[in-house]
């Protein structure tokens, strides 16, 4: 004769399949119902007792033993660390107790803002400096551990993807891999047939650059994960082929209604009007319609934009009472001639530069692009800093090869879309014409002081 099968109240703890669970209301003497200690409610599963290996048992706990005792200050860290956590269980954001960081309260804005929608949509367009990349990752690690996404992903340009990276692991700790050219192919050797490497990782951030063309792109939408963030959004909308391959990813990541996208920019409207409506059409596809109504009939639309749609300049922080964020700037302008190590660097990189433009004279005209956009780049960072110059023949010295490689496979006019993204300041500004040499040093230089 089977012992009778024991009863578990809702609400009492349980030991079965080698950890701890909480029994769940809707269990009966047959079926428990039951979601693990520390759980979530995706983790929550069904045990049919008939059917286990081993008996359901109440959960026991050991008392603890003089060897485990420490000191008091070790004491009272996992006394808080308890308390951090079930307060951020019983409190209104969950993400609180997982984030190493203390938002300010101007940037908990755009958290609520994003937990009154459905799907959230959202375009931030802080100044810089007030902290869009906390905004946006809170957003997301909100979500997260509200169990409403399972995986995420951050578009930014190339520059950004190893700050992002490691913003996302120090700061929210949610470990990202790093998606583009040079580590595409190592993230996806070992895996299945048919899996992609969103699906092996569910928290990328991944390379505009390289993820927009059109053959990764519709791979990309495919098994895009259901929360996205666009760094500098701004330039996946305005003119150039580059950007309109931008343009056209994000355009269909947005079609999806269900999918989460948060847009980043300090610069939402850099004067292009066809940009700008462009970027708010990916929140609402009929934002766009404020560009042609007439001012009386858009008081409606302009209300739901809003909802979607924050912007705050350095001065609109001052009404939360916040003096310690922008120490007041005090520039100088000064001249200074290049003398010593600092000075024999720059002839030398200068040197480098002219023999590199110099030598790719009678090559193809894609070699004596690359060369041309590769010496201006090095030019532009040994006249920033030392920092930057080591940095940019560290990355020229390492990245030679896998650029000539990735060049071979665009064609020129996107080759010239990009280096021009990468180098120059000005999204419209005109590539000079090739020359044989650069431009002759010049004998001063400007520096903005702080």
């Amino acid at each position: 004769m089977n012992a009778p099968t024991p009863e578990f109240l809702p609400g009492s703890l349980v030991a079965a399949r080698g950890r701890e669970w909480i029994v769940l209301p809707e269990s009966d003497t047959q079926t428990l119902r039951l979601r693990p200690l520390g759980g979530g409610e995706r983790d929550e599963t069904l045990i049919y007792l008939p059917l286990e290996r081993q008996p359901v048992q109440p959960a026991t706990f050991p008392l603890p033993s003089v060897a485990q005792a420490r000191n008091h200050s070790a004491s009272q860290l996992l006394l808080d660390a308890l308390q951090l956590k079930l307060r951020s269980g019983a409190g209104p954001f969950r993400s609180f107790g997982n984030i190493a960081v203390e938002p300010r309260a101007y940037q908990l804005v755009p958290l609520l803002m994003a937990l009154k929608q459905l799907t959230v949509r959202l375009l931030i367009a802080d100044d810089v400096g007030i902290g869009k990349t906390i905004e946006g990752a809170l957003i997301a690690r909100e979500l997260l551990d509200r169990g409403e996404v399972q995986r995420m992903t951050v578009l930014c340009p190339p520059h950004l993807c190893e700050q992002w990276q490691r913003e996302l692991a120090e700061r929210f700790h949610i470990p990202a891999v790093v998606v583009r050219s040079n580590t595409a192919d190592r993230l996806e050797r070992d895996l299945p047939p048919g899996t992609s490497v969103f699906h092996a990782h569910p928290y990328t951030v991944v390379s505009l650059d390289y993820i927009k063309s059109e053959r990764r792109r519709e791979a990309f939408q495919r098994f895009c994960p259901e929360f996205v963030i666009v760094d500098e959004a701004h330039t996946c909308t305005q003119a150039g082929q580059g950007r309109q391959q931008r343009y056209q990813l994000l355009k269909g990541l947005a079609a999806d209604t269900m999918r989460h996208l948060v847009l980043l920019t300090a610069t939402p409207h850099s004067g292009d009007e066809e940009a700008f409506f462009n970027l708010l059409g990916l929140l609402r596809t009929d934002f766009t319609q404020l560009k042609d109504l007439p001012a009386g009939q858009r008081s409606d639309l302009r209300e739901d934009l809003s909802r979607h749609f924050v912007q705050r300049r350095r001065p609109d922080i001052a009404e939360w009472q916040d003096t310690s964020m922008f120490p007041d700037r005090k520039s100088a302008e000064i001249t200074y001639k290049l003398t010593g190590a600092w000075g024999q660097l720059f002839n030398d990189v200068l040197a480098y530069a002219r023999e590199l433009v110099e030598r790719s004279e009678g090559q193809g005209l894609r070699e004596q692009r690359m060369n041309w956009w590769a010496a201006l780049a090095l030019l532009r960072c040994i006249s920033s800093s030392p920092a930057a110059a080591v940095n940019a023949l560290r990355t020229r010295l390492q990245g030679a090869i896998g650029e000539a490689e990735g060049a071979e496979a665009t064609s020129l006019e996107e080759f010239e879309a990009q280096a021009s993204d990468r180098v120059l300041d000005a999204p419209t500004m005109h590539c000079p014409p090739m020359t044989s040499s650069p431009a002759p040093r010049p004998k001063t230089a400007s520096a903005c002081k702080r």
